[in-house]
């Protein structure tokens, strides 16, 4: 009976290799089925941060467009302010030529050369005369720094010369408190 005992148990013992074996394969089989999973997510992980990013860059493209669009209109309607401004100081320069010739000049000039600007930057977009003005401060930084400088000056003393809007309060304080001397009276 020991002898059919040990072979039962020899028996018995090699469907749990199998078992194992088997268990072995179903562990790989899911670990490559997850890797696939995580790679498929990955995937799809990466095409939809394509896509955010490309949907961000298209939004700020097309708002940029519209800043720009908006801001070449404006630039277009000051240079025609400007036109108009040159018109103007033109038909005062006609006025003030009758009794001060001189005075007429210098304000015609001035209306000539407002009018030229206007002409010169008349169908130049916002992103042209960038270009131009950083131009201009590369070939002339001292110049620029020193209208920046008296534009500043100016600035603060308009500023510190200006009244403030808010009334400064009285140095002395004021004698009369209002609840005081009605309690004076009622104790009298």
């Amino acid at each position: 009976m020991s002898n059919q005992d040990f072979r039962g148990d020899l028996s018995g013992a090699q469907p749990s290799r199998q078992n194992t074996t088997s268990g072995q394969g179903a562990a790989t089989s899911m670990r490559d089925a997850a890797k696939d999973v995580f790679s498929q997510a990955s995937e799809l992980a990466k095409d939809a941060g394509a896509k955010a990013r490309q949907a961000a860059s298209d939004t700020a493209s097309t708002v940029t467009d519209h800043v720009k669009s908006l801001l070449d209109r404006q630039f277009g309607s000051g240079v025609d302010m400007a036109g108009q401004f040159a018109h103007a100081a033109r038909l005062a320069a006609d006025d003030l030529s009758r009794q001060s010739p001189v005075l007429g000049g210098a304000v015609r000039a001035v209306a000539d050369r407002v009018e030229g600007y206007a002409r010169d930057w008349q169908d130049q977009t916002v992103d042209q005369v960038f270009r131009a003005a950083s131009g201009f401060t590369r070939r002339q930084p001292a110049l620029v720094f020193g209208a920046a400088a008296l534009a500043g000056f100016f600035m603060f003393r308009a500023m510190k010369s200006a009244p403030s809007m808010a009334p400064s309060p009285p140095i002395q304080p004021d004698q009369h408190v209002p609840g005081r001397d009605s309690h004076a009276h009622q104790g009298r």
